[in-house]
């Protein structure tokens, strides 16, 4: 009985890891051809996993079992080496919503939630399961002014702590 209730308590957790966050709600026609490529990290609340990283970017890419590959590298500059981290991801309502599980763990996931999405997928505002992780993505290593203020007023709006965001640093290194 005891390791039915372990096991209870481990799936009911995994399922709520893979939630969306009061506030937000998860694009719709999203389209993950379009998704796919090289994103430059622009914001985030940080968390342990990537403190210190600057020049943080992602990839994705199609793997052969209908997944996304997901690759996230960033240089730290204490230890003057880059990290990378090896991941995947897969849809969670379906694969024209914009809502994945993703993993870097093993058989534990997180959400992925793309909540804004501009027509021509140059940036993208993306959350994790609940308000203690938030991104925007871009393209490009700079956005404009407005589609920073628009994500800082967006994330606010949604009950996140915008005063906490760190903008990432991105820049050429040798």
């Amino acid at each position: 009985m005891r390791l039915f209730g372990m096991l209870f308590f481990l799936v009911i957790s995994a399922v709520a890891c893979t939630g969306t966050p009061k506030g937000v709600t998860a694009v719709d026609n999203f389209v993950l051809n379009r998704y796919l490529g090289n994103w430059y990290e622009i914001a985030r609340l940080d968390h342990g996993f990537e403190r210190g990283l600057s020049n943080v970017t992602a990839q994705y890419s199609l793997k052969g079992d209908g997944g996304v590959k997901v690759i996230n590298r960033g240089y730290s500059a204490e230890e003057k080496e880059w990290k990378q981290a090896e991941g995947k991801a897969y849809f969670v309502d379906g694969p024209h919503k914009g809502h994945l599980k993703v993993s870097f763990f093993g058989p534990f996931y997180g959400s992925y939630v793309i909540f804004e999405l501009d027509d021509d997928y140059r940036y993208a505002f993306v959350s994790g399961p609940n308000h203690d992780y938030l991104w925007l993505l871009s393209r490009t290593p700079t956005v404009s002014d407005e589609v920073k203020q628009r994500f800082i007023n967006k994330a606010k709006a949604a009950g996140f702590d915008t005063e906490e965001l760190l903008f990432v640093e991105q820049k050429t290194l040798n």
